[in-house]
């Protein structure tokens, strides 16, 4: 009996056909996809909306600017705050961020960098994009199950759909992961009744956000990177440089020096005496966490959160010596229950402790704060604020609030929007 010889080329065809057949099914999150020549022809303006499911907060020139988590973002003329009024909602899918100078908005769109006019509030539109400028960005899936392959040359994935999938078995030589949206929107601070927003100055961001303006230059930092562009021309920015930093930046704040990125190992320092050119100077370590900072001199407060993708085991309050800056160091630490967003305004310290409420405390004393609790609203779910010198904007997951403070002795709320009110 002959044996019958196969050439080689005939066998390695036989075996990739084989290869090729090879699927497995299973039930999962199929993802759902925008394409990108619908994301980049989405924004328009949606009278009537309410709010849904709040994310950051942006102020500027008597407006509040509410994030929709992934959609877009309310304006409301906060010109009375004891009764905000509705304007617009402008959508923008994949927002999670926002920034304003003069009457331009800066905000995202998934991996797009979009630029609004808003000199009339009543016709905030588009006027230019960066396109493919931030890492691809993919929603939870609210359960257990496995997500099935993400092919981002379809789109931006949008939603799921529970179903039965079949894919073809591939093997790849190195991990292939989309960054997953986690929770409340956390991708990317800025400090610093008219028919639109004024041609000057720039906004005021809360503790939670990742965008921030410093003169001509926004700053938008993802999870490992400083993302820096130039809107010397404001409705035409041209991305600067994109730096590598820590994986596990949570959020950034500015101050007229330097740039603090709260991470989850840590606060990082950075010297913007070029302001294109962000350096490194120091790190000031903790356990993992989830980590807004916010700075007022010399001091700088960090609240650390558990129970998240962040990791970590405990919740609490850091007060941080940042002189010198060169070396940051613990001067007291407090614990919180679960902690988001904070600010500060003269000697009071506003603490956003997510389940627990919002807390406002007399931190003139900073190395005894929780001894000097003025305010406890434990009935809300608090997650980031804004003092604008006498009146607080809040925001939680139940909507929007406002205290009045101008009388730290009887500090009141004047209004609350709730959600699909």
């Amino acid at each position: 009996m002959k044996t019958k010889i196969v050439p080689i080329l005939v066998l390695l065809a036989i075996l990739t056909s084989c290869e090729e057949k090879i699927y497995r099914e299973y039930e999962g999150n199929a993802p759902v996809y925008l394409s990108y020549a619908e994301l980049r022809s989405s924004v328009a303006s949606e009278a009537g909306r309410t709010l849904e499911h709040p994310g950051k907060i942006y102020f500027k020139d008597d407006y509040i600017f509410i994030i929709e988590n992934l959609e877009g973002f309310h304006v409301y003329d906060n010109t009375n705050p004891a009764a905000p009024v509705h304007k617009t909602f402008i959508k923008v899918p994949g927002a999670v961020d926002i920034s304003i100078a003069g009457y331009i908005i800066y905000v995202d769109s998934y991996v797009d960098l979009v630029v609004l006019d808003a000199e009339d509030i009543n016709n905030i539109h588009e006027v230019s994009r960066v396109k493919d400028v931030f890492p691809y960005l993919v929603p939870e899936t609210g359960n257990d199950l496995p997500v099935g392959k993400v092919d981002q040359d379809k789109g931006v994935v949008v939603a799921y759909e529970i179903r039965r999938i079949r894919e073809k078995v591939e093997s790849y030589t190195y991990p292939r992961y989309p960054i997953v949206y986690d929770g409340v929107a956390e991708r990317f601070n800025t400090n610093g009744g008219s028919s639109g927003v004024s041609g000057s100055g720039i906004g005021t961001g809360g503790s939670m956000a990742r965008f921030g303006i410093k003169g001509n230059v926004l700053y938008a930092v993802d999870n490992s990177a400083i993302n820096v562009f130039d809107i010397s021309d404001r409705v035409k920015p041209k991305k600067f440089s994109s730096s590598g930093a820590w994986w596990g930046i949570e959020t950034m704040f500015l101050t007229d020096k330097y740039m603090f990125l709260g991470t989850t190992t840590g606060v990082a320092v950075f010297n913007l005496a070029v302001p294109l050119n962000p350096t490194y100077i120091s790190f000031y370590n903790h356990f993992r966490s989830c980590d807004p900072v916010i700075v007022d001199g010399d001091i700088a407060y960090a609240t650390l959160r558990t129970g998240t993708t962040c990791g970590g085991t405990a919740s609490r309050l850091d007060v941080i010596d940042i002189e010198p800056i060169t070396t940051p160091s613990l001067l007291q630490t407090y614990p919180m229950t679960n902690p988001y967003g904070l600010a500060k305004d003269g000697d009071l310290l506003f603490v956003c402790d997510g389940t627990d409420g919002l807390k406002i405390y007399d931190a003139s004393d900073y190395l005894h704060i929780t001894q000097h609790l003025l305010y406890s609203y434990p009935s809300l779910k608090a997650y980031d604020a804004i003092p604008l010198g006498s009146v607080l904007v809040m925001i939680g997951d139940d909507g929007l609030y406002q205290y009045d403070y101008s009388n730290p002795a009887n500090i009141v709320m004047i209004s609350h929007i709730g959600v699909d009110d």
